[in-house]
């Protein structure tokens, strides 16, 4: 089995060993076992499934939670020479989606939404298909958009029985043994075979600033690093973004632009090629940016606002020195930046208040008051009058909700504020069985100094622009 797969791994990608964890998984798979595969970023998780898929009968029918995400798995794929690969998503004409449909068995690949997976006619037309392996990419997405974001993702196992449960594949980064607890609940009720790994990323090295002159600060951290490579900003809302694009061109001249989901989706995507090209050095985005992003030279991510959960802050900072060289992932803090998340928080809470207003009605009634209610609380309501749960267990499931990212927020604060080592404080909440000696450079708690920290950084070499700019184009059409 280790020939062959060697063998195989070095025809279809050229690669002459495995990084760590992916033979484990890749085995698994082929001797038929649902699988779930927690390994960090930077480790090669698609090729697991893609590697799987080639040597599988039957087609591979692979969930994933953006567009962008989807597109660039569809490029990779089809620059390794398969060709047999396509996205069945929004951006599809009616006639396209349904040529897609009606020859589904000749895609070897195939990408999809949960929402769109969910549609009664993909379903039907899913039934016809022979699929080898199910794969559930991001799968942390399940626990952390379940149920109060994106439903879809908690009934996948609709999905697992119109296909006959085949083989199963779940991917994440980032889960901790809550997380994987949910992964497993709502994927794998019977068992799975799980391959877990550090989400320690030794080459990365972990700062927390906490100032009340953000953007002051902010600057004078680019004047630094912006001529060092290519870096991500990440702030909370799309106005912040905006804000900040304006505020670094202006008084740093560096060419930047933002990224959010107020964009248009060609918008987006020549945004994300050029910084991919290394055309654009820098990008102030949201978390609408980044998921599955392959760019292996990015040396640092900022974060300007505080994230929600750790969960998301290892996501986004693990985009930085996926080329394995040293990186760094920067925290600002000023007092009161939880607030934006607590208004979150806040919101949802009042749309799982007023479902109350069904109380004692028949699923009739209800039926013709859905209009009334927000999208995502028609979702929530839909799996009610399907018989999924009770409303009891529905409103059960978003006050635990509530609590955890009540949990995570708080857990963010305590990670900023705290004086111990950064990188076992992170290795312990992700449930790490074996918290790592911290490496020479680790963080700002352990002595790491930015000053002297980037040296270590390899040098850049330039890139020349092309003619006419996108991204600027882009840019003052907005503003």
């Amino acid at each position: 089995m280790e020939d062959k797969l060697l063998m195989e791994l070095k025809k279809h990608f050229g690669f002459t060993e495995f990084k760590t964890g992916q033979r484990e998984i890749i085995e698994s798979l082929l001797a038929g076992s649902d699988t779930l595969g927690i390994l960090p970023t930077g480790t090669g998780k698609s090729l697991c499934y893609q590697l799987s898929g080639m040597l599988a009968e039957g087609s591979v029918l692979v969930v994933s939670p953006l567009l962008s995400l989807m597109e660039d798995q569809v490029r990779s794929l089809q620059v390794l020479g398969e060709h047999h690969v396509i996205a069945l998503n929004s951006s599809l004409l009616h006639e396209e989606k349904y040529y897609v449909l009606k020859h589904l068995s000749s895609y070897k690949f195939i990408f999809a939404s949960p929402e769109m997976l969910l549609q009664g006619e993909v379903l039907n037309y899913l039934r016809k298909t022979k699929f080898g392996l199910f794969v559930i990419d991001e799968a942390h997405c399940v626990s952390q958009w379940g149920m109060d974001f994106r439903p879809e993702y908690a009934r996948l196992h609709v999905v697992q029985e119109v296909l006959n449960h085949p083989v199963t594949l779940a991917l994440t980064a980032t889960a901790t043994p809550l997380v994987e607890q949910d992964i497993r609940q709502y994927l794998f009720p019977e068992g799975v075979e799980c391959f877990r790994s550090s989400v320690n990323r030794e080459n990365i090295g972990l700062v927390v600033r906490r100032t009340e002159k953000k953007e002051e600060q902010l600057i004078q951290l680019l004047k630094t690093l912006s001529p060092l490579g290519s870096g991500i900003v990440y702030a909370s809302t799309r106005k912040e973004t905006e804000f900040l694009a304006r505020l670094i061109t202006t008084q740093l001249g560096i060419d930047t632009a933002f990224y959010h989901g107020g964009l248009t989706a060609s918008e987006r995507g020549s945004l994300q090629a050029q910084f991919l090209n290394n055309e654009l050095p820098l990008l102030c985005a949201t978390n609408a940016f980044g998921m599955g992003i392959d760019k292996p030279d990015i040396r640092f991510v900022v974060h300007y606002s505080l994230s929600g959960s750790l969960e998301s802050y290892v996501q986004e900072y693990g985009r930085a020195g996926r080329d394995g060289l040293p990186a760094l992932a920067i925290l600002f803090y000023k007092e009161g930046d939880e607030f934006i998340h607590q208004y979150f928080h806040q919101e949802q809470m009042a749309d799982r208040q007023s479902l109350s207003f069904i109380t004692g009605r028949s699923k009739e009634e209800i039926k013709d008051l859905l209009p009334l209610f927000k999208g995502i609380q028609q979702k929530w309501l839909q799996g009610f009058l399907e018989d999924e749960y009770t409303y009891e267990e529905l409103v059960g499931k978003l006050l635990e909700k509530e609590t955890q990212k009540n949990n995570q927020l708080q857990t963010m604060l305590i990670y900023q504020k705290s004086s111990s080592c950064r990188r076992n404080f992170i290795q312990t909440y992700f449930g790490d069985n074996k918290v790592n000696i911290p490496p020479e450079y680790c963080c700002d708690n352990c002595g790491l100094r930015v000053e002297e920290y980037i040296k270590q950084f390899p040098k850049v070499e330039k890139v020349e622009k092309s003619e006419q700019s996108a991204w600027q184009e882009i840019i003052h059409q907005l503003f």
